[in-house]
């Protein structure tokens, strides 16, 4: 146990981690199996001991999840774009794709917004965007506001479960990772709850 925590103290004071921050935090929104989170909430839970400096994690955390989602943003314009104008016009990918147009055109700062806090949505979130093609100054707009909240989130987290745990800051991070994954399957379950009262709604009328 001390050799882990001995190996954390040596990575997250390194003059590297916050690139190494941004860096997964960046990929994270790509690949969703990175760890991104746990990076975070653990940088975040060593430094009450005032290394790393805690305002520095936010700011790396925040920039690579907004970096990241616009390269998420990017592929989707690319590729996706050209895919959804090849479905045909009755077809129920292409009437899935113009529903999806319509939903970010009306929400779409919410939707980037929420979906930041669900690993696997926000990939499919931004991929979407970019392939219905929103606005890319609104899309800057709201998914700076989603980067900003959710790194001060994690990193909330991760502190207070650091000062909770000062004697024991591997239980700290782990109490933090537990919290964040509660909050995301809470988020989830009320997302697919409302779903589901919408279905049943629309399949009534």
């Amino acid at each position: 146990m001390e050799s882990v925590l001995d190996l954390l103290r040596q990575t997250v004071t390194s003059p590297w981690v916050y690139l190494l921050i941004f860096a997964l935090t960046a990929v994270d929104a790509v690949v969703p199996m990175v760890p991104g989170e746990a990076a975070v909430i653990t940088a975040a839970v060593l430094a009450t001991s005032g290394d790393p400096d805690v305002v520095a994690v936010i700011a790396s955390a925040a920039i690579g999840a907004v970096v990241g989602d616009h390269v998420s943003y990017a592929i989707g314009r690319s590729g996706g774009a050209r895919r959804l104008s090849r479905f045909p016009e009755e077809s129920r990918r292409r009437a899935s794709s113009e529903w999806a147009r319509r939903a970010v055109e009306r929400h779409g700062g919410l939707i980037l917004t929420t979906a930041r806090y669900l690993p696997g949505g926000r990939t499919a979130v931004t991929l979407t965007m970019g392939a219905v093609r929103y606005p890319l100054r609104s899309f800057l707009l709201f998914d700076t506001i989603a980067g900003v909240t959710w790194a001060l989130y994690n990193v909330l987290l991760g502190y207070f479960g650091g000062l909770a745990f000062e004697r024991d800051p591997l239980r700290g991070v782990l109490v933090g990772l537990g919290l964040s994954v509660g909050v995301t399957v809470l988020i989830e379950a009320v997302r697919r709850a409302r779903h589901r009262a919408r279905h049943r709604m629309s399949t009534r009328r």
